[in-house]
């Protein structure tokens, strides 16, 4: 059977040149070139989806790619996609590099420029661990196809006040009620409020595992506030001024961190776009894009949609919208969200119900909503859409809410172009 090999190279020169070298191995099937690092892990989520035999043995990885750091996306691939041998393709050949892409998971380096010799051996040691490997899992294959950890859900808001933590905290107690392990993270580094909204006082956060490399348990376990429900909660630094420590980087670090320990991870991102809950966004199995509908809020709403293009955070359509404060008696509906912004709308939508918020708001006690409350039975049957509490559901048509109770350093300029 030959070797499949994906390659990822940005620069449209340096693509035709390995394609030119990976034609000419023996026993290779190689694939057109993605450009970028997120077509790269759509592509392999894709192909995980069918089966481990559908993702291919070897993946390269061009020093040059983006938006993604080159370092970060072979660790971010080695962690989802652990059958799958993944090959740096870099200048720098030296033992620093090279320890640092073998702590990430690469299984070898190609020096630049490109030659024959060594790109057949990288390739063939890289597939020959690739095949042990899926040998070894037999019939636990499955199971590992697309990798270690847990689901993430990032929420971000249109603009400040359509309910973004909200949402956030009742996803993630749905999860929680579902007998899930869920770790609710507050990334909206400056001006968070998710330690008021459930009554936590903590001096532990994100920030003070920005400038940590290896994120032991130990140290996470540290940073994590176990609140009274159950959920983890890593939240937002006291001082706003601190969030500015945390860079993509570090933020990719943490999510992977805590999916390698959670079932589901719901990430509150605000609605202010920086480096670090961009990359969370763009990492995330799922972006939830909350608004409210009226005209400044949906205006909002697309301007944030645009901009993850442009910055090549999350494509339009791979991105959920949720309606909040909804009444049939509103002239913008969900259809015309979804035509404005060119997302996937959310089947359940959320009432215009603050009168059954407001006492637990006011206490800081969110997690005490009523059951009967319709914003939680909303937010609860939104939880199961997402896939968060069992299998995907949706409301039957032309009813606005399943009727679910409880049972159930702004571096934002990408590397790289499209």
């Amino acid at each position: 059977m030959p070797t499949r090999i994906l390659p990822a190279v940005g620069d449209p020169d340096a693509a035709r040149a390995l394609a030119t070298l990976l034609g000419q191995l023996p026993d290779t099937e190689p694939a057109p070139p993605v450009p970028d690092s997120t077509q790269l892990v759509d592509t392999l989520a894709r192909l995980a989806a069918e089966s481990l035999d559908a993702l291919p043995e070897v993946v390269l990885v061009h020093e040059r790619i983006g938006p993604v750091p080159a370092l970060d996306l072979v660790r971010e691939v080695a962690l989802r996609f652990p059958a799958v041998g993944v090959v740096l393709i870099t200048a720098d050949s030296g033992p620093g590099l090279l320890s640092a892409a073998m702590d990430s998971g690469a299984r070898g380096l190609v020096s630049l420029p490109l030659g024959y010799e060594e790109l057949a051996g990288r390739v063939q040691a890289a597939a020959q661990w690739s095949a042990g490997f899926r040998r070894h899992l037999g019939g636990g294959a499955a199971e590992l196809v697309a990798g270690p950890g847990g689901t993430v859900v990032t929420v971000s808001g249109a603009k400040g006040g359509v309910g973004t933590t909200l949402t956030a905290v009742q996803l993630a107690l749905a999860a929680r009620a579902a007998g899930r392990t869920v770790a609710l993270v507050d990334l909206d580094l400056q001006n968070g409020d998710l330690a008021s909204y459930l009554d936590v006082q903590f001096r532990r956060s994100a920030a003070d595992l920005a400038a940590i490399t290896d994120l032991s348990p130990r140290v996470l376990q540290d940073a994590v506030y176990v609140h009274e429900t159950g959920l983890s909660l890593l939240l937002a630094p006291a001082e706003g001024e601190r969030g500015e420590e945390v860079t993509d980087r570090a933020a990719r670090q943490i999510v992977s961190a805590l999916r390698g320990r959670h079932e589901v991870v719901v990430v509150d991102c605000g609605s202010r776009l920086d480096s670090a809950n961009a990359a969370a966004v763009e990492m995330a199995d799922t972006a939830l894009l909350v608004t409210t509908p009226d005209v400044i809020a949906v205006r909002a709403a697309r301007r944030t949609v645009r901009m993850w293009e442009r910055l090549q955070v999350r494509k339009a359509e791979t991105t959920v919208t949720l309606v909040n404060r909804h009444s049939r008696a509103t002239e913008i509906q969900p259809p015309l969200v979804q035509k404005i912004t060119g997302t996937r709308i959310a089947a359940v939508t959320v009432p215009a119900a603050y009168k059954e918020l407001q006492a637990v708001v006011d206490a800081g006690r969110l997690h005490e909503l009523d059951a009967r409350s319709t914003v939680k039975q909303a937010l609860w049957s939104l939880a199961g859409e997402l896939g968060l509490t069992g299998p995907p559901t949706a409301p039957a048509p032309g009813k606005q809410l399943a009727r679910a109770g409880d049972r159930g350093s702004l571096g934002l300029r990408r590397r790289g172009g499209r």
